[in-house]
C-alpha cells in the first residue's frame, strides 16, 4: 500500500534539462511526486533544435505530440509526427527528435519502469552541442531532469 498522497505539478516548478537539446521537463518523478513505476515529463523543442540520440536499456518510453512538427529516427529510420499522435519505443531502441516545423513543438513523455539505479536509465549514443559535461547532469529519475 502507498503513502504516496495525490500532487499536481505545475510546469514552472521544474527546472530546464537542455543537456541533449531541446528543453526537457521531467514534472512526475520519484524525487517530486514519489513515483515508482516511472516518471513523466514534458519535451519543448525549438524550430530547428533536436533531442541528440539515445536509448533505455530498462524503460520503453512512450510520447505524444502536443503541438508541432517532429522527426523522429528510430534506429536510424525517419518518421514523421504530428499533433495528436503517440508513439511507444521498446528498451533498447536508439532515438532522436528533430523540430522540423517552424513553431515550438511540444511532446509529452512517459518512461517506465524505472531502471536499478538512475544512472544506468539513459544511454548517449552521440554527443548533443548543448551538452556539458561539466554541468553537474544527474538522471532524471534523481533530480527531475528529463528524458
Amino acid at each position: 500500500m502507498t503513502t504516496h498522497r495525490p500532487r499536481i505539478v505545475d510546469l514552472s516548478e521544474t527546472q530546464p534539462n537542455r543537456r541533449r537539446g531541446g528543453d526537457l521537463r521531467a514534472m512526475l518523478t520519484p524525487t517530486a511526486v514519489g513515483a515508482t513505476s516511472g516518471f513523466m515529463g514534458l519535451a519543448i523543442v525549438a524550430p530547428g533544435d533536436r533531442i541528440g540520440e539515445h536509448y533505455h536499456p530498462y524503460s520503453e518510453e512512450f510520447v505524444y505530440v502536443v503541438d508541432g512538427l517532429l522527426e523522429v529516427d528510430l534506429d536510424g529510420e525517419s518518421h514523421p509526427m504530428r499533433p495528436d499522435q503517440g508513439l511507444l519505443i521498446p528498451p533498447h531502441v536508439r532515438h532522436r527528435f528533430r523540430n522540423v516545423g517552424d513553431v515550438e513543438a511540444r511532446m509529452v513523455f512517459h518512461l517506465g519502469p524505472l531502471a536499478p539505479r538512475p544512472e544506468l536509465g539513459h544511454v548517449d549514443t552521440e554527443v548533443t552541442e548543448t551538452a556539458d559535461s561539466s554541468d553537474g547532469y544527474a538522471p532524471p529519475e534523481r533530480t527531475g531532469a528529463a528524458s
